[in-house]
């Protein structure tokens, strides 16, 4: 597994970014937290999670490594795939996600785009042993 990729940011937006390191180009999908972060920086070192389906092979980019443990756990949640832990971690910062998990908080979990009441739930049940 890749722990992180350190290089020089080519190009950079809210939904990603690509890192040359030693001549190859890595595209990198991030949260808009991590995009407020790298912003300023030329050179940078981004932690990766590689994720791998049947078809297809992707790089999700994080700042530091609390922001992709956070991912990895809220990807262990059945019916929340990457898209959507991308999308919390844009909508609310890791530490955000820990408190609304911890206090049981279902409407700011709620209110991340494509998170309904069960989903939200769920995640609050499954995640609670986990976060604290």
């Amino acid at each position: 597994m890749y722990d992180y990729i350190k290089g020089t940011i080519e190009e950079l937006s809210p939904a990603e970014m690509v890192v040359e390191c030693s001549g190859i180009g890595y595209r990198i999908a991030i949260s808009l937290n991590s995009y407020e972060k790298f912003k300023d920086c030329k050179e940078t070192k981004v932690y990766i999670y590689h994720h791998i389906r049947e078809e297809e092979e992707s790089f999700y980019g994080f700042y530091d490594k609390e922001e992709r443990r956070i991912f990895s756990l809220l990807i262990g949640v059945s019916g929340i795939g990457p898209g959507t832990a991308r999308m919390m971690l844009s909508s609310l910062t890791a530490d955000e996600v820990c408190n609304a998990v911890s206090s049981a908080d279902v409407n700011k979990i709620k209110g991340v785009k494509g998170i309904g009441l069960k989903t939200a739930q769920k995640l609050i049940i499954e995640l609670k042993d986990k976060i604290a």
